[in-house]
């Protein structure tokens, strides 16, 4: 039962440092780091560094929660169908 809640664990816990490694790739690398070169872009008549440091960050973020609500939901039903047999 212990190793069950532990396998749990880490496998929430691997989710959420790959999660947020992507929101740190968006958020700090495209919008600070690469902007300039993001710059020579363009993405709704926006340059792409700053649509990324204004609102793309926002939105990965956003789309970053649904994702990790759905497999948090799928490890639920996982482990609690183990639980059940």
């Amino acid at each position: 039962m212990n190793t069950k809640k532990s396998n749990y664990w880490k496998k929430n816990l691997r989710y959420v440092g790959v999660l947020l490694s992507f929101w740190f790739l968006v958020s700090f690398c495209f919008s600070i780091i690469l902007k300039d070169y993001l710059d020579n872009f363009s993405f709704g008549g926006f340059k792409l560094g700053f649509w990324f440091a204004q609102q793309g960050s926002m939105y990965v973020f956003v789309i970053i929660i649904f994702i990790y609500v759905s497999l948090i939901n799928k490890l639920d039903s996982r482990y609690k169908k183990e639980n059940n047999d």
